[in-house]
């Protein structure tokens, strides 16, 4: 049985640690965090490990300047223990071409994390500069983390994949809330929730210091029911007599990027395309729509001839496809192409290209370079080679889609922020994210995009269609529930319906306006309280 006294033991180590020691038990705490991402979803871990972060910032106080650069080196620690497992897959892009990344590999494995270290630590700073002495320094935790992971998601083009919102994914009743709040809301709320059992070793009383783990507690059981009504009132439902079918060929990347190996690829996206997928099925003759995934030739798709006719014999009247690509620029024929877009096409049944879009968010160090001309120069390269960088497209915008609603597109890792949404002047009836993420391998990088892609069929109402070259190929309805998906690292179709889409959410409609409404009332509670404890 754990005793008052057990936890105040456990505290107190942590709140006189220092050295490294101290920064042993901030890393310990990060990779314990890590647990609480797809495809692990363990969170109750969090329980554990927040209530340890606050207590090593009350343990800060003890150093120079108020403690605040005691509690940056601590959210440091915690964020390279909590990026370097959550992120450890990023190093396996750089075995494709082994010959001339390899050699960057522990760069990417270990300074993304770092860099990626420095938002916890501003975090850790600033809510030690507001700290106070009783359980309003939970919400200054709060606060100040969501502050700092907002950041880094929109900082030098953002990178919020696992922001610690996405840790209350499963069970799907959770995650529902995101509908209301966002992801900052949440991660606002999983900090707020977890964290408050510190407050354990606070009070006079037993009764007094469980008030506070025991509202969150309470809170956490309210989120659960809200979503379970949620899902409870929106079945899923399908788009009448509309057949999707999603192509994932499972290629090597070597092979992706091999314009050698064209008429291999292209023999098999058309077999697998058509290919009986069950008793009742004859190929693609049953389906509206085929998706392939993002860059799905090792060529300008649209410059082949050859292959846009394969394509036109491949689909029948009342079939269309949709598929990544890269994509020249406009102009004169024979000019020499020396850099391009990541496209999407939507091509019609005799080859005719109905529409396109561009990608905006290009992937950094992937997609293109920081000071893209000066790097070159000195011998370094983004990983997919391409001269000069890709061009981003310069607008979002829905794809018409005969037969069918409109459809958003997001490319890659376009679906990780929550801010690359619905365009306000059209709402669309479904969202299509078209990845590849053969570049991780089989890992756990897959498995937290397809997480975080689920998330924006939440935050919308809208389903959400994934076709990814090594998996996890999914269809998603509105509240998140998958309905079909093919595995990682399978080669397949999957055929299915288009789920219906709901009414546009509250986030849908207000954006990030009530996480920050939260964010706004939670600091100012703190301020009046270290205010009121006349704290310098």
């Amino acid at each position: 049985m754990i005793r008052p006294s057990m936890i105040r033991g456990l505290a107190l180590g942590v709140v006189l640690a220092w050295g490294w020691k101290r920064a042993g038990i901030a890393i310990a705490a990060g990779a314990l965090s890590a647990l609480a991402m797809a495809p692990f979803n363990a969170w109750p871990v969090l329980a554990l490990t927040f209530p340890v972060l606050v207590w090593l910032i009350d343990g800060a106080a003890a150093g120079r300047r108020r403690g605040i650069p005691a509690a940056a080196l601590t959210g440091f620690c915690f964020g390279m223990g909590y990026f370097v497992p959550g992120l450890y897959w990023i190093g396996n892009a750089f075995l494709v071409d082994a010959q001339t990344f390899a050699w960057l590999m522990p760069f990417a494995v270990l300074g993304l994390p770092a860099y990626l270290a420095l938002f916890p630590a501003l975090g850790f700073a600033v809510a030690r500069l507001i700290w106070t002495r009783d359980s309003t320094r939970i919400l200054a935790l709060a606060v100040c983390l969501t502050a700092s992971e907002w950041l880094r998601g929109h900082a030098l083009t953002g990178f919020p994949w696992n922001a610690f919102g996405y840790a209350l994914s499963q069970p799907l009743a959770l995650a529902q809330s995101t509908s209301l709040i966002g992801l900052w809301g949440m991660t606002f709320l999983t900090v707020a929730i977890f964290a408050s059992p510190a407050v354990l070793i606070d009070g006079k009383t037993w009764r007094a210091r469980l008030r506070v783990p025991a509202a969150a507690a309470a809170l956490l059981v309210l989120m659960g029911v809200f979503g379970a009504i949620r899902l409870g009132l929106n079945p899923t439902a399908f788009v009448p007599d509309f057949r999707l079918r999603i192509m994932q060929p499972n290629l090597q990347q070597d092979v992706k990027f091999n314009y050698g190996a064209k008429a291999e690829v292209m023999r098999r996206y058309l077999a697998l395309s058509d290919r009986a997928a069950g008793p009742k099925a004859t190929g693609v003759r049953d389906t509206n729509v085929l998706i392939w995934p993002e860059s799905a030739f090792p060529f300008f798709l649209t410059r082949e001839a050859d292959a846009m006719g394969q394509i036109a014999d491949l689909l029948s009247p009342g079939t269309v496809l949709i598929t990544g690509s890269v994509r020249a620029p406009d102009g004169p024929r024979n000019t020499p192409i020396t850099r391009a877009y990541n496209s999407i096409y939507v091509i019609d049944h005799d080859g005719t290209v109905l529409s396109v879009y561009d990608k905006l968010h290009l992937v950094p160090f992937g997609e293109f370079l920081p000071f893209q001309n000066l790097l070159e120069r000195i011998g370094l390269e983004q990983l997919t080679r391409v001269q000069g960088g890709f061009i981003a497209g310069t607008v979002r915008h829905n794809l018409d889609v005969p037969h069918a609603p409109r459809v958003l597109p997001l490319i890659c890792y376009e679906a990780i922020f929550p801010s690359d949404g619905v365009p306000h002047e059209e709402r669309p009836g479904w969202i299509v994210n078209l990845t590849n993420d053969g570049w991780f391998g089989i890992s756990t990088g897959p498995h937290q995009h397809l997480q975080q892609a689920q998330w924006r069929a939440i935050e919308q109402g809208l389903p959400l269609v994934r076709s990814a070259n090594t998996g996890i190929s999914a269809v998603i309805d509105p509240v998140g529930r998958i309905t079909s998906q093919l595995s990682l690292g399978a080669e397949g179709v999957l055929d299915s319906a288009l789920p219906l889409a709901l009414q546009p959410t509250v986030y849908a409609r207000l954006g990030d306006i009530p996480a920050a409404i939260l964010l706004v009332l939670a600091l100012s509670t703190v301020v009046r309280r270290r205010v009121a404890q006349k704290l310098p």
